[in-house]
């Protein structure tokens, strides 16, 4: 990213520089860093504002009635994870959260389901369908309340910050249907790896051979000669 931002400024300097308004710009960029600390001060207020009212949500319980509701949708998407088992109770948590635009709260529940993935990971360090499944969902994430849209509509000056709430669940849905979709087509064309087997060299000695390939040789001497 700091690539990008440096190949932007060249840029900016180069075109100044051929079309003659390079005394300009100076101050552009006195004025864009202004209106840049303006619209950080504007958002952290509102930004302040919405996740405080998430968080009363959260402490009333808002989260756990969605995820009440998630459970049994999640327990298809996810048929190899039991449903008693810390990871689905990681998922539901992190799911129901990123619903409320809740993402402070939503990234260590993710962070927690993951480590409860890897733990009945085969081949560690190598995503299971699982994984990669929930990592479509939080890339997807149905909006209900997308807080940080919202916040900043409102400190942009928007007139009615809030009636993008139908066209964001409309889109975020779309886009975590896609997600699954993807997930599950691709974990079909490329199915997971066999669990880890036993070692060559332990079962070749589990059948009385050697680990260079040959039978064990006889005791040397016999007990009376």
């Amino acid at each position: 990213m700091s690539v990008v931002w440096v190949l932007l400024l060249l840029a900016s300097v180069a075109v100044a520089a051929l079309t003659g308004r390079m005394g300009a710009l100076p101050g552009a960029i006195a004025e864009s860093a202004g209106r840049a600390v303006t619209l950080s001060l504007g958002l952290a207020g509102v930004l302040t504002l919405w996740l405080g009212l998430m968080k009363v949500a959260e402490e009333a319980g808002l989260v756990g009635a969605l995820g009440r509701l998630a459970r049994p949708v999640l327990r298809r998407l996810f048929p190899e994870v039991p449903g008693d088992s810390p990871a689905m109770g990681a998922i539901v948590l992190n799911v129901s959260a990123n619903m409320l635009g809740l993402g402070n709260a939503a990234t260590p529940f993710g962070l927690k389901a993951m480590e409860e993935l890897e733990k009945a990971n085969p081949h560690p360090g190598t995503a299971t369908d699982a994984q990669a499944l929930l990592c479509a969902l939080n890339t997807g994430s149905v909006q209900i309340v997308p807080a940080s849209v919202i916040a900043l509509r409102a400190a942009a000056g928007a007139p009615q910050p809030a009636d993008i709430l139908g066209a964001t669940l409309v889109a975020s849905l779309c886009a975590t249907v896609t997600a699954v979709a993807a997930a599950k087509l691709l974990g079909r064309l490329h199915p997971a790896l066999p669990g880890a087997s036993t070692p060559a060299p332990t079962r070749a000695r589990a059948d009385g051979r050697s680990a260079g390939g040959g039978a064990d040789p006889p005791p040397q001497g016999g007990a009376g000669g």
